[in-house]
């Protein structure tokens, strides 16, 4: 009986002594990677900082090439103001501003003039668009203009100066029937200029960021777009009447083959 003891005394001795062991090895490799994630977040934060130079610096670049851009910009606007109904044909070719627009809208945007898209001297802190207007039959407003901000958080917000309709020509109010009838998307839907006054969601206006990013860097490629295709059209005619001619000489060329056997 007492072997038995010292046996049971020295296997849970021996136990014990794994069991420490093993808690040790546990917590060596637990400081071990709490050392890791501790060395990862001091990394993280250097990189985090060069990312933030970077921002600094790439915004002070935009902030250059903005301004030189301006005179060209202010050159291209010149140029613009010579053909007739390019803001509005622009918009027409553009495939999401076309879906917004019903035929009164067309008619009124066929008096805009000019459109400038002017970005705030810290770019970050948001930018205006303004379309400038000749006297219409629609409203009063030589230039109406609609601005977007961010605050110091980062939330966006959206402000427009009033249009002054004449008497019975707010298309913000027009019925959905008859006035609309034609349209090139949902009766339902309102004008195109009731955008000038919907702030709700700042942050997800797309018409202002198609118009800024899509429309104002090149204008010209969406005035041509109907040309474009127009002409493609015309290389498919072609080509067609290509195919059917040389189909007709196969034909006859066989009808000749054809007399010559007989």
């Amino acid at each position: 009986m007492a072997t038995d003891a010292k046996r049971v005394t020295k296997s849970d001795g021996k136990a014990n002594h794994e069991s420490s062991d093993g808690d040790q090895g546990m917590m060596v490799q637990d400081k071990e990677q709490q050392e890791a994630i501790e060395h990862i977040d001091e990394v993280q934060n250097e990189i985090d900082r060069l990312n933030e130079s970077a921002s600094e610096e790439i915004l002070k670049v935009e902030q250059k090439y903005n301004k030189l851009r301006q005179p060209y910009f202010s050159k291209r606007s010149d140029l613009i103001a010579k053909i007739p109904n390019f803001w509005v044909t622009a918009f027409i070719n553009h495939p999401q501003v076309s879906a917004l627009l019903n035929e009164e809208d067309e008619e009124a945007l066929q008096y805009l003039t000019k459109v400038e898209v002017q970005e705030f001297e810290d770019i970050k802190s948001g930018y205006k668009i303004n379309f400038h207007f000749d006297g219409n039959p629609y409203f009063e407003n030589p230039v109406i203009s609609k601005e977007f901000h961010l605050n110091d958080t980062g939330e966006p917000s959206s402000k427009s100066s009033g249009i002054t309709w004449k008497s019975g020509k707010d298309l913000t109010k027009k019925s959905n029937g008859a006035a609309n009838k034609g349209s090139k998307r949902s009766h339902e839907e309102d004008s195109f200029f009731s955008w000038f006054s919907d702030h709700g969601d700042a942050g997800a206006d797309e018409l202002g960021e198609v118009i800024k990013d899509d429309i104002w860097p090149n204008p010209l490629q969406y005035y041509l777009a109907s040309e474009i295709e127009e002409e493609d059209d015309d290389d498919g005619v072609d080509d067609d009447e290509d195919d059917d001619e040389e189909l007709g000489d196969g034909e006859d060329g066989e009808e000749d083959d054809d007399e010559e056997d007989s």
